[in-house]
C-alpha cells in the first residue's frame, strides 16, 4: 500500500494514491481511462471541480489517453452542451449516444485527426452493419439542429435551477431526503436512514400509481438515489406536476 500521506484525504490525495497503485501495476503500457463527467448509473456522483484537469494530467503524464462518456451527461442534459465544459477539459475521445438519437439507436466516437491518422497507419479498422446509416444519420443531424435553434442548453440550465429548487423544497418537508446533487436536468436525490432501500422502492411503487415514473438506483450499502432526467422540452407545469406526486408518494409511500 501507499505510504507517506498522512491527515485527512481529500480529493487530490485520493487520485494521487490511486495512480500509485496502477503504477504499481503497470508495465508502463496504459492505454487509457474512461470516465463519465457524471456518474449516473453510480447514483448521480459529480467529481469536485478541478478533478477531471487533473485526472487529464495523470494521463499526459503516463501517455494515456482521456476517454469522456458522455452518452448521458452530453448534448445540453447538464445545462452545458458537455458536462466538461465546467472544467475546461478537451477529452482525447468524446463518446455520445442517446439524446444524440432521439429513440433510434445512434452513436457517435469523436476524436482529433491526430489520432484517426494513427488507428489508420495501424491498419485498426471498425467496421458495423449500420455504420453511416442515413436514416439515423438525418435524424442525429436534426437533433442538433433542434438543439441549436431551441437554445436548449439554455432552456435545461433554467428547468433545472426550477427543479432542484423544488426538491430542496421537498427537502426541507421530508427529512428522509438526505441530498440532492446533479446539474441542469440531470438530478439525483438520495434517501437516507436505516430503512432508505425499503422507503425507496416503496416510493417509487406509489409514484408509478400516481402516474409518476421515477428511476431508482438501489445498491448495497447507498440506500436509494432517484435519477431524475426529465425531457429538455419539459414544461415547468409537468415539472412541478412530478413534484407534487413525489410529495405525496413520500407522504405515504405504503
Amino acid at each position: 500500500m501507499p505510504v507517506g500521506k498522512v491527515g485527512p484525504l481529500d480529493w487530490q490525495q485520493q487520485l494521487d494514491l490511486g495512480f500509485e497503485l496502477i503504477d504499481a501495476q503497470s508495465v508502463g503500457s496504459l492505454a487509457a481511462c474512461i470516465v463519465e463527467p457524471i456518474l449516473s448509473s453510480g447514483g448521480i456522483l459529480e467529481p469536485p471541480v478541478g478533478y477531471l484537469a487533473a485526472l487529464q494530467q495523470k494521463c499526459r503524464e503516463r501517455g494515456m489517453l482521456l476517454i469522456l462518456d458522455e452518452a448521458q451527461t452530453g448534448l445540453c442534459r447538464t445545462g452545458d452542451w458537455y458536462a466538461l465544459q465546467r472544467d475546461g477539459v478537451v477529452p482525447d475521445i468524446l463518446t455520445l449516444s442517446k439524446t444524440l438519437g432521439a429513440g433510434f439507436p445512434l452513436a457517435a466516437v469523436i476524436t482529433t485527426a491526430e489520432i484517426e491518422s494513427a488507428a489508420h497507419d495501424r491498419d485498426f479498422l471498425f467496421f458495423t452493419t449500420h455504420v453511416s446509416d442515413p436514416l439515423v444519420a438525418a435524424v442525429g443531424n436534426t437533433v442538433l439542429d433542434v438543439l441549436t435553434r431551441d437554445h436548449l442548453d439554455e432552456q435545461a440550465a433554467k428547468l433545472g435551477a426550477y427543479l432542484r429548487a423544488g426538491l430542496e423544497e421537498l427537502a426541507g418537508r421530508h427529512p428522509v431526503i438526505a441530498d440532492i446533487r446533479g446539474r441542469g436536468l440531470l438530478l439525483g436525490v438520495e434517501l437516507g436512514g436505516p430503512e432508505a432501500d425499503q422507503l425507496g422502492a416503496a416510493v417509487t411503487r406509489r409514484c408509478l400509481e400516481l402516474g409518476l415514473h421515477m428511476n431508482i438506483v438501489q445498491l448495497p450499502g447507498m440506500g436509494g438515489v432517484f435519477r431524475i432526467a426529465p425531457p429538455l422540452t419539459a414544461t415547468e407545469e409537468e415539472l412541478s406536476l412530478g413534484l407534487e406526486i413525489l410529495d405525496q408518494a413520500l407522504d405515504r409511500p405504503r
